[in-house]
């Protein structure tokens, strides 16, 4: 077995976190392959002292890896989806961060569940992503133009808010007056959405999330739309420019430039073991609370 490994380094309480999974693989004779930025930073924390091969990008990364392990929170899952890309390299996430959505597998569980994995026993949930073509282009998000959770435009320099022009597949939907707007993946539906007053998809729903934020006109809704939509945007607004993210990465982008979104025909696949699934994180960190079923 071959796994790619990739993570971010927060407090000493990620120690034992690294430590363990290293001493469980290396027990278990899988070939570990380290991302160069993380091997560096595990040198040098003195973390690990024996030679692993590493990669430094997407070029690297192929179907001879069996998963990725991303250790950290959800914000390293989406960092590793610009890794894996087009790869089709799924995705394990064991969350070193608090909440957790794509992070699902616990510290206190990790040798348990890495079994599972050796042994095959998980499941794939595949997960839609969104690209973004603006025009005029911009070379800042030319090379990495999709996003897993959430595409959004939000003002800049000014309390004002901006004027977002929605059309979908061509036609004229509205003219959000708001802070900013989101367009969510199914993924995307428990983050910044959510927090806006989004609605809850499940990953496997083939549908998006339209969410303003903030709008002046109270009868603006979140909006739920189909999956293969095409969603064009127009802002204008006080400022010259305003702010276009793509997860974690953000650009500025000049006012009357069009920016063209929809699902990018290359899916994520996150590794989903059977005791850690999506509906039991919604109800333990989410919804109501931890389970109490005996």
């Amino acid at each position: 077995m071959k796994v790619a490994i990739y993570g971010q380094y927060y407090q000493n309480s990620t120690e034992p976190i690294i430590r363990d999974i290293f001493v469980f693989f290396n027990q278990n004779n899988i070939e570990m392959v380290i991302e160069e930025n993380f091997l560096a930073m595990l040198y040098e924390k003195a973390l690990v002292k024996k030679e692993y091969k590493t990669f430094k990008s997407h070029k690297e990364l192929n179907s001879s890896f069996d998963l990725l392990l991303s250790i950290g929170g959800d914000g390293t899952i989406l960092r590793a989806a610009t890794l894996v890309r087009k790869s089709g390299v799924p995705i394990l996430g064991i969350n070193a961060g608090r909440l957790g959505f794509l992070a699902s597998v616990q510290k206190e569980n990790i040798e348990a569940f890495l079994q599972l994995v050796i042994d095959k026993k998980y499941s794939i949930s595949k997960r839609t992503l969104l690209s973004l073509i603006i025009s005029p282009k911009n070379k800042d998000i030319q090379d990495i133009n999709f996003a897993m959770n959430e595409i959004s435009v939000s003002r800049k320099d000014t309390t004002s808010m901006i004027t977002i022009e929605t059309y979908l597949n061509g036609e004229f939907l509205n003219s959000y007056w708001a802070d900013g707007l989101i367009i969510a993946t199914p993924t995307g539906s428990t983050g910044y959405s959510l927090s806006c007053g989004g609605p809850i998809l499940t990953p496997d729903v083939k549908s998006l999330v339209i969410t303003p934020i903030a709008p002046h006109n109270l009868n603006a809704r979140p909006l739920v739309i189909p999956d293969n939509t095409e969603i064009r945007l127009k802002v204008s607004g006080r400022e010259d420019q305003y702010l276009v993210s793509l997860d974690s990465r953000i650009t500025s982008i000049n006012n009357e430039a069009i920016l063209t979104i929809k699902k990018t025909p290359f899916q994520i696949n996150m590794v989903e073991i059977p005791e850690e699934t999506f509906l039991k994180t919604l109800r333990n960190k989410l919804l109501w609370g931890e389970d109490k079923r005996n």
